[in-house]
């Protein structure tokens, strides 16, 4: 087989990226050279590959800054409506690669890095991804800050510059092993502080009823001091800003409180006040109600609507006088997005600083609050949703407990008089829950607070109104919407599968970058054979080399001509994991029975992180790990089965993994993922589907066809269906004799001989308290992969299925996911305009 280009040699070849200039890349060079020059230490002659690194990202950054200053300058000029999009995570990956490709630059600097004779892909390998996210959630919040930019968008992403983020994963023979994420160590190029723009945020303390008003006293401050990240979008020359907080302690901080001999003791305390911007919760789906987390959350709004605030009053460019003393206007010109219901507080802090300190009347103050603040939940897992104890509450926010408690009063004032003597509704729509705990709902704040509440996938959004908020629907359905979530094609095609968006580029020309949908173009050429050619050939190429990063990150060997079947994403029961390492265990007892049969050779990878006190997640990953040792060393099964599990899955490495997939595992139990946005840039990367109808798989089977997806299993009425007749595990095991075989061999330690009852507690759960009804959908979810191994056998066939998802998979970019929030929503219109670049005068 010809060896593969190397992704350098690819980008030489490749329209999309920009031709390099020769001017361009002599720039380059020359701007390369003196950073690296100053960043070299008089007494170190030797340059480590970290300072090329660092020479060559300010170098970039350098394009970034004209157009960053520029576009602000253009914003505060033309005074549009500004979105703020509010998230406790921004899950951003790696931005050398991300910024050269949206400035067009990717060329230019691959040339001169050549040039000098370094490789630009080993430079790009030596950055930290930015882990400031768990999932699905922190990762759909970066694709928005792209699309926004790229649609020229006045938008600012704020959040809170985490020092550690999501943790590294190392596997520690089989288990998960949690190490701190010091992505800072070497300092990050992309960030610039704004000591100028700090914060005072306040807590604790108490609140005082005065003639004047009601005033918050006895406060302790904690600092929010601003670091903004440059957000460029795509070859348009707007760049915005993603401004995250970090917390600092007050120079007086505890010092009053002392006399002089507890001095260090006092300048030591400070750490806990800057504690609030140490560390991520590593949770995703789960609500852990900490008070440090409540702390983070509240952190992040009061710096936030603070900074909303001065930029609303004055709209001059770097001037801070207030131009703007009424807010009747405040909800033209501004527009909060809340991602889940982290932010929550925004809806009570928006009213504290309208009534107590801007002294509007509170019907006035609710009504602006209202129409600013709009909500996105993300889930309907029960024990994802935040319900804070009303006793925190009172101790670190008392005034915001005050003022949850009027706009709840207020909120079931209205609901009795609609719905006279129905106590239970009260009961139900109240934001404060009784019970041995008083707690505050924050998801039923969310809804009252705000103007518009959105679910993430159109099934997802029909849950939301019928069953989690479905009294709420009742009251004023007219506030729900859907928004079916999407990904950035830019780093999710151009920037991870330069091969496949070059071979789009020869047919349909490169619109589709910024208009997704154009991907329909190649609907007529699903039977051209040079095109099905050149897919499958781009496939193969990707495989290759990710089987080379296999061999050298894990020292397995494995057979690039297998199929790559691929289930990332993080390890939660609901995900159902699980129910792949059944299949598994089949296929490989399948094998044992019959060794001479023929098998479609399969590489299973199956990636991901459990929360750090998920007991049974860190099993799953146990269980994965010992299935793979077994499986691997047998000698019968040879290369026709492969188990492995990938370690420390994280953005960086989903570009890698993704472009190489054949099959994309989707099989959470229909009704529990929100969306997902995985199986989006799987079917944009040309893998196809084996997933449940649930989140936007239902969509994608739509927009393709649900004939070019393997779908399976029980739909969300057959849930509700099984749940009402009661789910009993034992009858599918005592049906399915290679379920029983599997489950046997789990629960006997067959996998785990040294530790015979390491699995026990899978087994008690999957046969007694399995919420999500692995064993109901295991029969399907076997003959469905049957399926999938009879069409992987005639790759024709395969390919054209590959072109007809690339082909359809237009709806799911997050541009057209933004423009519909942007219309429907925020109440603004995307724009094409070009802010001229900064090498030419503005008019």
């Amino acid at each position: 087989m010809a060896k593969p280009l190397t992704d350098s040699e690819k980008r030489k070849q490749i329209s999309v990226r920009g031709l390099a200039g020769l001017g361009d890349v002599a720039e380059v060079r020359k701007s390369f050279n003196r950073h690296l020059h100053f960043t070299l230490v008089k007494d170190r002659n030797v340059a480590t590959p970290r300072d090329y690194f660092f020479a060559l990202a300010h170098t970039v950054r350098d394009h970034l800054v004209g157009r960053w200053i520029r576009t602000q300058q253009h914003y505060y000029e033309r005074d549009p409506k500004r979105i703020y999009y509010l998230s406790l995570e921004f899950y951003m990956g790696r931005t050398l690669q991300n910024t050269m490709v949206n400035l067009g630059l990717q060329n230019a600097c691959d040339e001169a890095i050549y040039q000098l004779g370094l490789d630009l892909e080993e430079l790009e390998e030596i950055e930290e991804d930015a882990g400031l996210g768990n999932g699905g959630l922190g990762r759909l919040a970066a694709c928005f800050l792209d699309s926004m930019a790229t649609l020229g968008l006045a938008a600012y992403g704020y959040g809170i510059r985490y020092e550690f983020g999501i943790f590294n994963q190392k596997i520690v023979n089989g288990w998960q092993v949690e190490e701190a994420d010091d992505w800072l160590r070497y300092g990050n190029p992309w960030e610039k502080a704004r000591p100028e723009y700090m914060l005072p945020v306040h807590f604790y303390g108490r609140v005082e009823h005065t003639p004047d008003g009601v005033k918050w006293l006895d406060t302790q401050v904690v600092l929010a001091m601003p670091y903004d990240t440059p957000v460029p979008g795509y070859k348009n020359n707007t760049v915005n800003t993603m401004r995250l907080w970090s917390a600092k302690a007050p120079n007086d901080f505890k010092l009053q409180d002392f006399n002089v001999g507890d001095y260090i003791e006092a300048v030591l305390d400070r750490n806990l006040a800057e504690n609030i911007s140490r560390v991520l919760y590593p949770n995703d789906n789960f609500f852990e109600g900490k008070e440090l987390r409540l702390k983070q959350e509240y952190f992040v709004v009061a710096a936030t609507l603070q900074d909303i605030i001065r930029r609303f009053k004055s709209s001059k460019f770097g001037c801070r006088d207030p131009v703007r003393t009424c807010f009747e206007t405040f909800p033209d010109k501004v527009a909060i997005q809340l991602n889940d219901t982290h932010p929550a507080l925004s809806i009570p802090e928006l009213m504290r600083i309208l009534v107590d300190v801007e002294k509007v009347d509170w019907d006035k103050a609710w009504e602006i609050t209202k129409k600013t603040c709009a909500y996105t939940n993300h889930t309907v897992l029960p024990e994802a949703l935040e319900r804070w104890p009303v006793s925190m509450f009172e101790k670190l926010l008392p005034r915001h407990l005050e003022i949850i408690y009027a706009i709840n009063q207020r909120h079931l004032d209205h609901v009795a008089a609609l719905f006279p003597g129905d106590v239970d509704r009260l009961r139900r729509m109240s934001v404060i829950e009784e019970g041995d705990c008083k707690r505050i709902n924050m998801a039923h704040l969310c809804v009252i607070g705000s103007h518009a509440v959105n679910g993430v996938a159109r099934i997802h959004s029909e849950i939301v109104k019928q069953s989690v908020f479905k009294d709420f629907y009742e009251l004023e359905p007219e506030k729900f919407q859907n928004k079916t979530n999407g990904i950035t094609p830019r780093r999710w095609l151009l920037l991870c599968n330069p091969g496949l968006a070059d071979t789009i580029v020869e047919k349909i020309g490169e619109e589709f970058l910024t208009d997704l949908s154009q991907l329909k173009k190649l609907l007529p050429l699903v039977n051209d054979e040079a095109f099905i050619r050149d897919v499958a050939k781009v496939k193969q190429e990707n495989k290759l080399k990710f089987s080379a990063f296999l061999e050298k990150e894990y020292k397995v060997k494995i057979n690039p001509s297998s199929m790559f079947d691929v289930h990332v994403k993080r390890i939660h029961e609901y995900k159902r994991q699980l129910l792949n390492c059944l299949h598994v265990v089949t296929l490989y007892n399948r094998i044992k029975r019959d060794p001479a049969k023929a098998f479609v050779p399969r590489t299973v990878m199956i990636g991901g992180k459990a929360a750090p006190g998920y007991h049974m997640a860190k099993l799953i990953i146990k269980l994965v790990t010992s299935i793979g040792d077994v499986v691997n060393h047998d000698p019968v099964v040879g290369d026709r089965l492969k188990v492995i599990f990938l370690e420390n899955y994280r953005v960086s490495l989903a570009e890698k993994v993704i472009p190489a997939a054949d099959l994309s595992q989707q099989i959470s139990t229909a009704g529990t993922e929100a969306s997902g946005t995985g199986n989006m840039k799987f079917m944009l990367n040309g893998a196809l589907t084996i997933g449940t109808m649930d989140g936007a798989n239902v969509e994608m089977a739509e927009e393709a066809g649900a004939e070019n997806l393997f779908i399976f299993g029980l739909r969300v009425e057959d849930v509700e269906a099984l749940d009402q007749k009661g789910y009993n595990a034992r009858e599918y095991y005592d049906r399915l004799p290679e379920l029983k075989q599997a489950v046997d061999q789990i629960s006997s330690g067959f996998f785990s001989p040294k530790e015979p009852d390491c699995f026990k507690d899978v087994v008690n759960m999957l046969m007694h308290h399995d919420r999500f009804k692995v064993f109901a959908d295991y029969e399907a979810y076997v003959q469905c992969q049957a399926q999938v191994d009879q069409l992987y056998q005639n790759p024709k066939e395969w390919t054209k299925k590959v072109i007809k998802n690339i082909a359809c998979s237009g709806k799911f970019s997050s541009d057209r996911t933004i423009t519909e929030y942007a219309r429907e929503i925020w109440g603004v219109e995307p724009s094409d305009l070009q802010i001229p670049p900064p090498n030419i005068p503005r008019d």
